[in-house]
């Protein structure tokens, strides 16, 4: 049984090698067959130098895909799945905070119930910054209001699953991608652990908060086209509101009241100027993401791969 393991890698030149020793060191006596996808995503220090000498040096399935400049970890998945030969397929993080022992409970899962087809990971306790879990948990709450998709709280990339949920996955082409939609909305049957996160081994996060705050946007306006709906309503109910206040504000005028009309005026174009952009902002959100897709651009580029079929 051979499990194809996906590392999206940027600037992780000092992880990938305890990666490597890791998993070699849980499957040893697994009997599973590991190959390795290494996806550099246009790293900019010397990951993949350091690639290139595990390759090498070590007697494993290797695959290198560099791309020819970052283009993400959502297109380093999608070129990792093309990639994958294994009958399992696990996405896993190169720092270490995903422990490979969590993927060896995943493929015995599997092995166990053939009747799952995936197994996803969700933290089991995570230490963030106050203000982070609670934009999370409401990210979580609306974006499972807004869409028909249920969406699994707190679940990672994390995962391992079946041939035929890489294949169903791969065929969801679009350009904007969102993995947790993406596996989410394919459906199958599919069972979720906890799992703790460790600390990272090497280097910094690559996920400040404005990245993740423009994840969270790309999984609402790709999986939900209620915020449309909600522009429309908007804008019908505050063009009702300033009939109302240009009424009210007509009758205050007449009975000589301490008003200006004009200051009136000037604050009520402001506001519905306002909420005119701000529905058009929504509305140009989802124009941007259909120019890109018309576009039929490649998810990424591949510099170089290299290839290595264990002996």
């Amino acid at each position: 049984m051979k499990i194809s393991l996906i590392i999206p890698c940027y600037n992780e030149e000092t992880n990938v090698e305890p990666f490597y020793n890791e998993c070699e060191r849980v499957f040893c006596k697994s009997g599973y067959e590991l190959e390795y996808v290494f996806v550099n995503d246009g790293s900019v220090d010397g990951t993949a130098k350091n690639l290139k000498k595990l390759c090498r040096e070590n007697n494993s399935n290797f695959r290198v895909i560099s791309f020819a400049r970052n283009f993400g970890k959502e297109a380093a998945i999608y070129a990792g799945l093309s990639n994958a030969t294994g009958n399992y397929t696990c996405i896993i993080d190169a720092d270490l905070q995903q422990r490979p022992e969590y993927a060896l409970e995943m493929a015995g899962i599997l092995d166990k119930d053939p009747d799952t087809d995936c197994v996803g990971a969700y933290p089991e306790k995570r230490k963030e910054f106050f203000v982070k879990a609670i934009l999370k948990n409401c990210f979580y709450k609306l974006i499972n209001m807004v869409s028909d998709t249920p969406f699994k709280h707190g679940v990672s990339d994390f995962r391992m699953f079946r041939e035929n949920v890489k294949n169903a996955v791969l065929q969801m082409g679009e350009y904007h991608r969102f993995s947790k939609g993406i596996f989410a909305w394919i459906g199958f049957e599919c069972k979720y652990i906890p799992y703790k996160v460790m600390k990272r081994e090497n280097g910094k996060t690559k996920w400040s908060f404005i990245k993740l705050c423009k994840y969270a946007i790309n999984g609402i306006t790709d999986y939900s086209a209620k915020p449309l709906y909600i522009s429309s309503w908007l804008g019908a109910i505050f063009t009702a509101g300033s009939l109302i206040y240009y009424i009210i504000a007509l009758i205050l005028y007449i009975l000589n009241k301490e008003l200006s009309p004009e200051a009136l005026i000037i604050a009520t174009v402001f506001f519905v100027g306002g909420m005119i952009l701000g529905c058009m902002g929504i509305i140009g959100a989802y124009l941007v993401k259909m120019y890109f897709q018309v576009k039929k651009r490649p998810i990424y580029i591949a510099k170089e791969i290299i290839e290595k079929e264990k002996n």
